[in-house]
């Protein structure tokens, strides 16, 4: 599917809002791993829910330059569904406590997909306070240990980017 979007500036993240239009023809309400290409430029990407129905791409320092996108830009995206998964940038506090854990649960992370590693993320960076955060990876530890291969009971369809977000929704642009 192709469309247009306007470069916005949300917080100090830069992204691109999927029509709904769009939206509407993706699989889930939640991530969706696809190839992209913003104004002809590829890029494997996950699109992130916006806590309305709808989806939205970030548009990463990389991303900005190759495809020289700045806030306001009216840019050209497709994207078309990809067949499998990035692999998720995993944060480093989550990341030295996988490093730290014993070799079964290492195991365990190596084994499970990597959406299923990109909701144990998402499920960690969900929140501003330190402390939940904290504990969030403490909790993600336990429950490997405990064979668990998914976080669970958060909304997949909520925008859990909390650097963009309010209770779940993508905020407007600043």
């Amino acid at each position: 599917m192709s469309f247009t979007a306007e470069a916005e500036v949300v917080g100090e993240t830069t992204l691109l809002r999927l029509p709904q239009e769009a939206s509407a023809q993706l699989p889930s309400r939640g991530q969706v791993a696809v190839q992209a290409a913003v104004d002809g430029h590829q890029v494997a990407t996950v699109l992130e829910p916006d806590g309305r129905r709808g989806h939205w791409i970030r548009v990463d320092d990389a991303l900005a330059q190759v495809a020289e996108v700045t806030p306001g830009d009216t840019v050209q995206v497709a994207v078309e569904i990809a067949e499998g998964w990035p692999e998720p940038e995993v944060p480093p506090d989550l990341s030295a406590a996988l490093d730290e854990a014993p070799e079964k649960i290492q195991h365990i992370w190596a084994d499970i997909t990597p959406m299923a590693r990109w909701e144990w993320v998402r499920w960690v960076g969900a929140t501003k306070n330190a402390d939940t955060r904290q504990r969030r990876v403490q909790v993600s530890i336990d429950k490997l240990d405990h064979g668990k291969r998914r976080p669970c009971c958060f909304d997949l369809s909520s925008c859990t980017d909390p650097d963009v977000s309010k209770s779940g929704k993508l905020v407007e642009p600043s």
